[in-house]
């Protein structure tokens, strides 16, 4: 799972979405009337995603790049092959891709490991 952050009213909206990865573009799958579908098309998103055990050890990624729906028939074919599931009820037929421009990343570590800003230094 992780987060998409756009543009909504002109105040920033952040909405969880379940995302796959696919040749190095992120893509999640939206119902076409959906307000997420609208407000990302050919709209410059930030995406974040990140994992965290109980012993506050994982990562987290950051992604800001331009985004849009996908068209062509032959990559939806080959996108709902992926296993792109939807946790919520409902048909996801449309994809949208956000092709990173920027990327940050990090990994995380418990407090005793790191710096005081939560960055892993080892």
């Amino acid at each position: 799972m992780g987060r998409i952050i756009y543009t909504r009213q002109a105040l920033p909206t952040v909405e969880l979405v379940n995302f796959a990865l696919d040749d190095g573009d992120i893509v999640i799958s939206t119902d076409g009337d959906g307000k997420l579908a609208a407000a990302t098309r050919h709209a410059v998103v930030a995406f974040e995603a990140d994992c965290l055990d109980a012993q506050q050890v994982g990562w987290s990624v950051t992604a800001i790049g331009p985004s849009r729906e996908v068209t062509d028939p032959e990559d939806i074919g080959r996108l709902r092959k992926i296993g792109l599931s939807s946790w919520t009820y409902g048909t996801r037929e449309r994809f949208i891709r956000v092709s990173p421009e920027l990327l940050d990343g990090r990994r995380l570590r418990s407090h005793d490991l790191q710096d005081g800003d939560g960055a892993d230094r080892s």
